[in-house]
């Protein structure tokens, strides 16, 4: 009620924030005759205008950092060390200020070019609003587009321009295959345009095996990798444009903080991204974290002791009620009831008069607590599969096998041991990271989604990141009912099938 009312007094900021873009749209359709008028090796000219241009606006800036760097390498004083640290930092920041502000002068012809690249490439032409969404991107916010309005499309503008600067830019997305996609679909403008474009893929354990960039003359035997040619890591990290999910962004910048040789790094600085799905990745897998671990010691004999112990408890149906454990769905905590810790100590032979949780017995509990969790919050063909004796993490948010995944902390063999298959060594976390630490490190973040208003709050406290609804480019025809909430998933889906079964007598489609 307060932000309804707050809306009425100010005004609605995303419309204020397109109302003062709108002459920079008008400029870049100002250009499109001229820009139409041009050949292909023209238009393909402009890129290296482009480029020449940042350069010479940034030359002085440029090699007083060379020289401040140069001079850092020699010295030898800590005060002077520290104060050249300083003095590079600053001008650094002086330089990549400068390329913002020369980027904010040609990008009404930048994006006047990708528009005629992708025209002539791919028969499509940004509409107004997509130049919008381009825009919003660019100042480093989070552009809220309807589905269907063409995001994948839209991101090529600012890519592009960003790409100039010679920096490296990202763009992420949930998955392999939109990544995948996303590069085949919009890699002839990139091309056309004189700019390099790659993708980085799952690469089971080898990230050489999932780098590709993409070339239009490169010959595919595998119709799924048409038009990519296979590269290093380190190569596609070296595009102007790297497309690739949040995962492997994340894994590789782990992998390069274990490196011991500088040469060995795949990653350049991390200076642009743009995310897919952003509400996805920065909301609700914000707090998921990356974890690179290696084999430590060898497993004990107690996970399958336990694992054999879990089957006899019984599960308390209401609060305070018999059973031997509770379950907290929401948080997926499970925990013993006294009933349960009073079993568990006559089948592990604790004398009477000590408790499981003496100190002698400490060993034990971490076996307890992770065969229980197993046993009770991680179900089989929903959160990991069976195959070939080995447990396979499903990913929760898309649904994917996360091959060569394993839970830490003893949970994986837990997992291992109450289904029956080889309980392998455990193993030690080496690198860890979540999402939301990861992202934040980047110069400048920026996102697009369907549903971003409903958490503008968290991305404008936690990223500084804040959200602009794009108006859709005809009115939306679609009638948008309030959710409906249950109390029980019971109740929910009986809803779902009397909901299917009047559509279907209606002779209405129903995607389930």
């Amino acid at each position: 009620m307060f932000k309804n009312l707050l809306k009425k007094v100010i005004g609605d900021p995303s419309e204020k924030f397109i109302k003062q873009i709108q002459p920079i749209v008008a400029q870049i359709n100002a250009l499109e005759p001229e820009i139409k008028r041009l050949s292909d090796e023209e238009l393909r000219a402009e890129t290296d205008k482009f480029k020449a241009r940042i350069q010479e606006e940034t030359a002085p800036l440029r090699r007083e950092l060379d020289a401040l760097r140069t001079e850092l390498e020699k010295a030898e004083d800590p005060s002077d060390i520290d104060r050249l640290k300083r003095q590079i930092e600053r001008v650094d920041e002086e330089l990549r200020q400068l390329e913002e502000d020369v980027l904010m002068e040609i990008l009404p012809r930048a994006f006047a070019v990708v528009r005629e690249a992708a025209v002539r490439t791919l028969g499509m032409r940004h509409y107004d609003v997509q130049l919008i969404g381009g825009i919003v991107l660019h100042k480093g916010k989070i552009a809220e587009m309807k589905t269907g309005e063409g995001k994948t499309l839209v991101a090529t503008l600012p890519l592009y321009l960003n790409a100039l600067t010679g920096r490296g830019v990202h763009l992420v997305t949930p998955n392999d295959y939109l990544s995948k996609y996303g590069v085949q679909w919009m890699g002839p403008i990139y091309h056309f345009l004189g700019v390099s474009a790659a993708v980085i893929q799952s690469g089971a354990g080898n990230p050489d095996q999932g780098s590709f960039l993409y070339d239009p003359d490169y010959p595919s035997e595998d119709d799924r990798f048409r038009n990519l040619r296979p590269i290093t890591r380190r190569q596609a990290y070296m595009a102007d444009i790297t497309y690739g999910t949040n995962n492997e962004f994340g894994f590789d910048y782990l992998r390069d903080n274990m490196v011991t040789d500088l040469s060995q790094l795949v990653q350049r600085e991390l200076n642009f991204a743009i995310i897919d799905e952003i509400d996805n990745i920065l909301i609700d897998e914000a707090r998921t974290p990356l974890i690179i671990s290696g084999p430590a010691q060898e497993s004990s004999d107690l996970y399958r002791k336990f694992a054999q112990l879990m089957p006899r408890l019984k599960p308390q149906v209401e609060e305070d009620g018999p059973g031997d454990y509770s379950v907290d769905e929401k948080d997926r905590v499970v925990t013993l009831t006294e009933e349960g810790i009073r079993k568990m100590e006559q089948w592990l032979g604790v004398p009477e008069g000590e408790s499981l949780y003496d100190p002698k017995y400490a060993e034990w509990l971490p076996y307890l607590d992770n065969a229980l969790r197993a046993y009770v919050l991680f179900k089989r063909d929903r959160d990991y599969i069976v195959k070939d004796g080995e447990i396979i993490i499903v990913d929760e948010f898309t649904g994917r096998l996360m091959h060569g995944r394993r839970y830490s902390e003893g949970l994986h063999q837990a997992i291992e041991a109450k289904e029956g298959v080889k309980v392998r060594r455990e193993n030690m976390t080496m690198a860890t990271i979540t999402f939301q630490n990861f992202f934040r490190m980047y110069r400048k973040l920026a996102g697009m989604t369907g549903t971003a208003a409903t958490e503008q709050e968290e991305f404008h406290r936690i990223y500084n990141l804040d959200v602009v609804a794009i108006p859709t480019n005809v009115p939306v025809q679609r009638v948008d009912h309030p959710d409906l909430v249950y109390k029980t998933q019971r109740a929910k889906f009986k809803a779902v099938l009397d909901e299917i079964e009047q559509a279907h007598k209606r002779g209405q489609p129903a995607l389930v």
